[in-house]
């Protein structure tokens, strides 16, 4: 990732496509400090600065700014005065909170409307079942490297089938906030094999067959595994 490049389009002009050069660089370094932060290369706590990311990634200090206000806005960094930001440390209480959360938003949305599951196009399905089948395989072996990955895609193309963006951004925001708490705890663990909750496919395939009461069931299951592994692993550790 260097530079923003200076070149004019077809049009003439060069600003408009400085401004696009410079927000696709915004997107790309927050999607990368994010995983930084999924993976634990940036533990929770950890202080950053501006400069410090601009010269890792070999670019000015405009993108990196922004990049870092978009992550302070998904909660997972916070902006320090004259100090630069820090990696948000979220707690036990914050897992429950957040789990607590996309649980009542779920039940809230078949309560209300049963049948809110839009009956996905064989494309759309065959997309979230190829996504199903790689985040449960990742999750059997335990490897969270994979996992994170997949289990994110799948539940945002999986929400996306709901056809509320601001229901299924909200949800995804969640998630990572989950995961940015869970995964230094879980690295901690010397096998997570067999340990992680593995009910994709099942889900896909109750959304396949419109059962709304299986759906909620089984997304009631990942919530309940979720707190009881942290838990565990918590009190263990």
């Amino acid at each position: 990732m260097r530079g923003t490049g200076s070149g004019r389009d077809h049009h003439g002009g060069s600003g408009d496509r400085s401004a696009v050069t410079r927000n696709t660089l915004r997107q790309q370094i927050a999607e990368a400090l994010r995983d930084e932060i999924l993976a634990g290369r940036l533990p929770v706590g950890r202080h950053v600065t501006v400069k410090e990311i601009a010269d890792q990634y070999g670019v000015s200090a405009t993108p990196v700014r922004e990049a870092l206000v978009d992550l302070a806005a998904q909660g997972l960094v916070d902006m320090e005065h004259h100090r630069g930001f820090q990696v948000h440390p979220f707690t036990l209480d914050d897992f429950r909170s957040m789990v607590e959360a996309r649980a009542l938003v779920i039940d809230g949305i078949f309560r209300s409307d049963p049948e809110r599951l839009q009956g996905p196009t064989g494309r759309a399905l065959a997309s979230v079942r190829r996504r199903a089948e790689e985040a449960a395989r990742a999750s059997r072996a335990g490897d969270l490297d994979i996992l994170i990955g997949y289990d994110l895609r799948f539940w945002r193309e999986l929400g996306s089938l709901l056809g509320n963006p601001y229901i299924s951004d909200f949800l995804d925001r969640l998630r990572v906030q989950c995961w940015a708490f869970a995964v230094p705890y879980l690295r901690r663990e010397p096998d997570l094999k067999g340990r992680l909750w593995n009910g994709h496919n099942a889900l896909v395939d109750a959304v396949e067959q419109r059962d709304p009461a299986a759906v909620q069931r089984l997304i009631a299951d990942y919530n309940d595994h979720a707190l009881q592994l942290l838990e565990k692993v918590m009190h263990d550790g």
